[in-house]
């Protein structure tokens, strides 16, 4: 067998149809697009979201969700990096978990997560505490400080500290 031999499978080649030969030909004169109008030209079927000119409906409703213009960048940090990168005891501020390369930003709310378990005591100050975090925490021995996160902009002490023992 050569390369000039090969044929396709009989019948998996369909001829073409041509459309416009006539009326006596089952397509022809309009060649199966129907009448006159917008849908019988050549780029006539628009989109179907288009509603004749008309403001589309993805337009005209309103969008699911909402996205505040001021949103609160929350650094989240687990339990089990915490228990990993400092021994036990140590007091871990957003300063440290910086300085430790857990957490890029020093100056953002911190949010601690109850990820992992706790087996050091440690006294941990952020924003933010999940309420397993703070069962953990407690668990362990430690405490938890609540800061504001407007004390960490101005270099000034957590003015209200919430203590978990």
């Amino acid at each position: 067998m050569n390369l000039s031999e090969l044929r396709p499978k009989k019948g998996s080649r369909k001829k073409r149809f041509k459309v416009g030969r006539g009326p006596g030909s089952g397509k022809g004169k309009t060649s199966g697009r129907g009448g006159k109008g917008q849908t019988a030209r050549k780029s006539g079927p628009v989109g179907v979201a288009f509603e004749g000119g008309q403001m589309p409906m993805q337009r005209r409703v309103p969008k699911v969700g909402f996205r505040s213009h001021f949103p609160k960048n929350l650094q989240v940090i687990n339990l089990n990096a915490i228990e990993a990168k400092f021994p036990a005891g140590a007091v871990v501020t957003s300063k440290e978990l910086k300085a430790a390369g857990l957490i890029r930003h020093d100056d953002e709310p911190l949010k601690v997560l109850a990820t992992g378990k706790l087996t050091k005591a440690f006294t941990i100050r952020a924003e933010k505490f999940s309420a397993a975090a703070l069962a953990s925490i407690a668990a362990a021995g430690g405490t938890a400080d609540v800061i504001h996160a407007r004390a960490i902009a101005t270099g000034k002490p957590g003015a209200s500290k919430v203590k978990v023992d």
